[in-house]
């Protein structure tokens, strides 16, 4: 399936276009600006489909709005209805069309040409109007407020905020590129011209600006929220694509003894923190017990004896544990525990606790070696 893109060297064309490379029996026709009408012609002639990205918003002057936009679009137009194509068109409109200013106005009057288009000759039609689009490789001080957030922060520029409770809506490019190309891969014909675009996120310009700076903070507290699911996955994808190179890496605390190190790597607010240690041959870390905080550990290197008492009964327990196997060992509330180090070389441990390690309700009794 050949589909031609216009402006496919944009933000959204740069993310479309590799999503698409990554598909079996699709190749991309790009159209990017200052390329001819006949290049365009030629391309409507042989391609499938038609995914129209090339537009201005935000120009020189108030008059490439039209230009750009409209007259673009016009010609697109005149050019798929000359070469008899029935090519599906996907139009990438925003939701200012519903404002009376002049790049709404350009982009409503670029719908209408598309409608009288699927009118006319008969191709299927997608407009997708859509709020502020982010994600990767979007371009700082530019149209996206997410991306100057994110570009500035990263690069420990200052950012400016008129009013930070002020509701902004916002798309996620890859949610953005899924519903093109699922677009793209329908079938039935449809009198339907508008199409929601997908997820969408209100957020205030307090809040976005809270948790792009919270993600750059926490390379330095290592707290870092759920970025897993929902806008902030979005958001935590995007700022960290705007790290330049030397800042694919940062340093950790080391805290070390005669015993080994012990290094923390992670802390979330309500899923607890990763960290990791070592001991010496011989050495026997913990001697401790928790009520209510629970441990698990898992050993990367080398051998290692887990004892456990409980602190009642006094029962006793012991599991040694090494590398040619990975196993959990976890601690349960109210029995005692320590790691001992019975092999010949560094041990290294892997450990995750429930919760954040709090110095002033450390939950953490010492015992003794058991």
């Amino acid at each position: 399936m050949k589909i031609l893109i216009t402006g496919s060297n944009g933000f959204i064309g740069k993310n479309l276009v590799s999503r698409i490379s990554e598909m079996n029996g699709y190749e991309v026709l790009p159209f990017v600006r200052g390329e001819s009408m006949s290049r365009l012609a030629y391309l409507i002639e042989i391609a499938d489909a038609v995914i129209h990205l090339a537009g201005e918003n935000r120009p020189s002057n108030i008059s490439d709005f039209e230009e750009g936009n409209a007259v673009f679009t016009s010609v697109l137009c005149d050019l798929v209805s000359k070469k008899n194509s029935d090519a599906p068109v996907i139009f990438a409109s925003s939701i200012q069309a519903l404002l009376d200013n002049p790049y709404g106005r350009s982009k409503l009057a670029a719908e209408t040409a598309l409608e009288n288009l699927a009118s006319t000759n008969g191709n299927q039609l997608y407009i997708y109007r859509l709020p502020g689009v982010f994600g990767k490789w979007c371009k700082p001080n530019y149209n996206s407020v997410v991306a100057t957030f994110c570009h500035n922060i990263a690069s420990g520029l200052d950012i400016q905020i008129s009013d930070s409770e002020k509701i902004i809506e916002l798309a996620y490019v890859d949610d953005v590129v899924g519903e093109f190309l699922a677009a793209l891969l329908r079938t039935e014909p449809s009198d339907q011209k508008l199409y929601d675009v997908g997820s969408t996120y209100d957020i205030s310009l307090g809040e976005l600006a809270s948790q792009i700076k919270g993600f750059s903070e926490s390379r330095y507290s290592l707290v870092l929220g759920g970025v897993g699911e929902g806008l902030t996955r979005a958001l935590y994808a995007t700022y960290i694509s705007f790290l330049s190179p030397p800042d694919f890496s940062y340093p950790l605390k080391e805290h070390s003894d005669e015993r080994g190190i012990f290094v923390e790597m992670l802390k979330t607010p309500d899923s607890g923190q990763i960290s990791f240690f070592t001991a010496k041959p011989g050495i026997t870390r913990g001697g401790h017990y928790h009520h209510t905080k629970s441990e698990k550990f898992l050993v990367v290197k080398g051998s290692a004896k887990f004892g456990f008492r409980h602190i009642l009964t006094d029962e006793r327990y012991s599991i040694t544990v090494t590398d040619n196997q990975p196993i959990i060992v976890e601690t349960v509330p109210g029995w005692s525990h320590d790691v001992c180090n019975v092999g010949s070389d560094d041990l290294i441990v892997m450990l995750w606790a429930n919760e954040i390690f709090d110095e002033h309700r450390p939950d953490t009794i010492s015992s003794g070696v058991i």
